[in-house]
Formats: C-alpha cells, structure tokens, sequence
C-alpha cells in the first residue's frame, strides 16, 4: 500500500469512531428538526431564485456546508495530537515524509468532508425533497463544493493547529472562529434583509460560497454569480493548502 494510503487509514480509524459520526447526524438533527421547524412560526418561508422554500428546507441545505466545515475540525485535532503525543517523530520515523503526512491530512479532510456531507443529504432529503430540482450539473457541483470546502476549512484548521502551542489556545481560536464563520454565512439565513455590513461580510466568507453551490445545486438555482463564487472558493482553498503545505513540513513537532 502507498504511504499516503496508509496515513490516510491510520487518520480514518482514529477519527471516524462512533462517537464522532454520531455527533455528525445527531447535532444537524436538532438544527434541522428542532431549530428549524420551530423557527417556521417567525420565518414561515425564504425566497430561493424566485420560488418559494420553506424555512426547515432552507436550514437543511444550509447544515450540509456547516457540517462540511464542522468536520475539518478532524484536521487540526489529528495534528494537535500528534504534535502532542509525540506520534509524528514515530511516524516520521517510518517509510513516510513530511509531504506524505501533508497529503495525508489533506485526503481525510476531504474524505470526511464527502462522508459529512452524504450523512446530511440523507438526514434532510425529506425535510427538502419537495423542492428539488436535480439537472445534470447538480452532483458534479455538489461533490466540488464539498471538497473544495473540506480543503479549505481543513487547510484552515492545519495552521491555526500549527500555530498555537497550547490546548486551551487551540480550542478557544478555532472554535470562536468556525462559530463566527457559520453564524456570518448564509447557512442559517439569507443575506437579503441582513444589516448592510453584515451582509457585506457574508458574502466574504468562504462558507457562503459553499451554501450557495450547494443550494443551487439541489435547488436548480445555477446562475453566473454560482460560478463567480466557485472560482473564490477554488482560488481561497488553493491559497490556504499551499501555506498550510509550507507550515506544516517546515514547523517544528
């Protein structure tokens, strides 16, 4: 098996445990199911490329791009611990180098990425099947927005993780910063209606894009603008791989 493969099983089998993945279905649950039926009595539907959606299928869609970036968290954790426990001098001293590590990580990021995103699709379909409209663009799209995400979130989470030298550090950065990043995105509302600076920064976050794409995909709602988003998207995940790639084979574990 190539070293790379066997990384990215070794980083599987530690993170995808039970606990994990059930956390992955049972925390969009109670966004989609509670929050967002719950929330119908005050937001009772939301325009989406000029058809009528309701609120609990607007929140579905939006919680598979939350979830995607919730679960890069794998990333950061799997080279916390390793800088941590000391398991990356034991890999190292193996038949790996540091750019197959690199690899690595950026494979299972976007391997959970994919698996995130399946879990919510399945776990909404039925609050927004109604409103479906699948063409021949729409799983490419999907599929591209999902691990073009992961890579980017992971990425992410790789230098804050090779960055900060403390537990406590860690945990308070990058959680503070994907909780601003999922509440400062369309993922839980749209931004027509939003104060005029808020809405400004939602449309410079990257999780916005995601949202987008993937709404348009299961929505039928593909436009120019989609596209505009997806080359950002590529372009911001490009960027923070090639300086998470530089940090991680040059830091010091």
């Amino acid at each position: 098996m190539h070293p790379v493969l066997r990384l990215v099983n070794r980083n599987l089998t530690v993170s995808l445990n039970p606990g994990f993945l059930i956390w992955q279905v049972l925390f969009p649950l109670i966004y989609i199911f509670v929050v967002g039926f719950a929330y119908t009595s005050l937001i009772p539907g939301v325009t989406y490329n000029g058809e009528h959606v309701t609120y609990p299928a607007f929140l579905a869609t939006g919680m598979i791009g939350f979830n995607i970036m919730n679960s890069t968290l794998v990333s950061g954790l799997i080279i916390w611990n390793d800088r941590r426990h000391g398991m990356f001098e034991q890999i190292m001293s193996g038949p790996y180098t540091r750019m197959q590590y690199v690899l690595a990580n950026i494979c299972t990021i976007g391997t959970v990425g994919m698996i995130s995103a399946a879990l919510i699709v399945g776990v909404g379909y039925p609050v927004f099947q109604e409103s479906v409209e699948f063409t021949l663009y729409t799983i490419p799209l999907i599929v591209f927005a999902s691990v073009t995400g992961s890579v980017l979130f992971g990425s992410l989470a790789a230098i804050i993780s090779t960055r900060l030298t403390s537990s406590e550090g860690f945990n308070v950065v990058i959680n503070t910063t994907f909780i601003f990043l999922a509440f400062a995105s369309t993922a839980f509302y749209p931004a027509e209606g939003a104060p005029e600076g808020l809405g400004a920064v939602f449309y410079f976050n990257p999780l916005t894009y995601i949202v987008d794409a993937i709404r348009a995909g299961i929505f039928g709602g593909i436009t120019p603008a989609v596209f505009v988003e997806m080359a950002a998207l590529s372009a911001i995940a490009a960027t923070l791989f090639v300086v998470a790639a530089k940090m991680m084979t040059k830091v010091d574990f």
